[in-house]
């Protein structure tokens, strides 16, 4: 994206700030065929993972889904509107929670958010951050503009401490604010790289994932609770699921596999919500060819 691209797209955000949500659906109706058609890179990644985890979906079905996502990836951009210019109240409005106990409960410390790549991860976090501090791994985006509203945004209500993605050295961070009683909200299904990762099954496709969720259990005694944001009709819901029972289990491994099969079971629920256009695959096991 480029600095004057971020800029206009900033701008179309803010303006809709006081738009109905109607009114932001329609629009992002449009811009999502929009960026169907022209952002071909990244429909190109997503039409390959959904080859990759879902081989006997029809590919007229697959494209069909890819465009309802890319919809959905643009009304989650309109409604950063709300996220970034409205009140807490306005904010509280849209993102409704379900299972806030999961999170208020003094029991569930330490505590990590398992916030999966979906469409409302930044509504969801906004709205935890209505209801606690709490302490997340920032990755600072290419564009300069785009990072510095993105920041601004995440940073609105409870000050919550953001850590920059730096390898190793965030851990301690994270640990040190997780002793303190903040939960960590956690993405935990990006691949990082062959540094770090394990190789574990997702949908059936072998994926680098960062077993930091099962670490974080075992070192310090966290409790893990899905935190998985739903777009609905008129707004989005924070889901909060109970604590994770017999976890951390007999091996890394297995407990990372088991966090692959939670992020599966929503997937499967809303696929056209999940972030397909990220390159979950690009690590590949040694004599393995690309899908990319």
């Amino acid at each position: 994206m480029t600095e004057l691209l971020a800029r206009l797209w900033i701008g179309l955000i803010n303006t809709s700030a006081h738009w109905s949500a109607a009114a932001r659906a329609r629009l992002a109706g449009a811009v999502g065929d929009l960026l169907w058609l022209v952002i071909r890179p990244r429909r190109r990644i997503a039409l390959a993972n959904l080859r990759a985890c879902f081989p006997q979906m029809p590919e007229t079905e697959r494209h069909a889904l890819g465009r309802r996502l890319f919809r959905n990836i643009a009304r989650g951009a309109l409604d950063h509107s709300v996220l970034w210019r409205g009140s807490r109240e306005e904010v509280e409005r849209l993102v409704r929670v379900e299972g806030a106990e999961h999170l208020s409960d003094p029991v569930n410390r330490p505590l990590i958010l398992l916030a999966p790549h979906f469409v409302g991860l930044d509504a969801g976090g906004l709205r935890v951050n209505t209801l606690v501090r709490g302490v997340s791994i920032y990755a600072k985006q290419s564009n300069a503009a785009w990072d510095a509203q993105l920041l601004a945004g995440r940073r609105r209500f409870n000050e919550p401490l953001l850590i920059p993605r730096r390898g190793a050295a965030e851990l301690k961070s994270v640990i040190r604010a997780m002793k303190e009683g903040l939960p960590l909200y956690y993405l935990p299904d990006m691949d990082l790289g062959a540094t770090n990762s394990i190789f574990v099954p997702f949908f059936g496709v072998t994926a680098a994932t960062i077993p930091m969720v099962s670490r974080l259990a075992r070192v310090i005694g966290a409790k893990v609770v899905m935190a998985v944001t739903e777009m609905t009709d008129d707004g989005y819901v924070l889901h909060l699921e109970a604590p994770w029972h017999d976890f951390p289990g007999a091996s890394i491994d297995q407990d990372t596999e088991r966090m692959n099969r939670e992020i599966e079971r929503w997937v499967l629920r809303m696929p056209d919500q999940y972030l397909w256009t990220h390159k979950r695959f690009k690590t590949r096991p040694p004599g393995l060819p690309s899908i990319y």
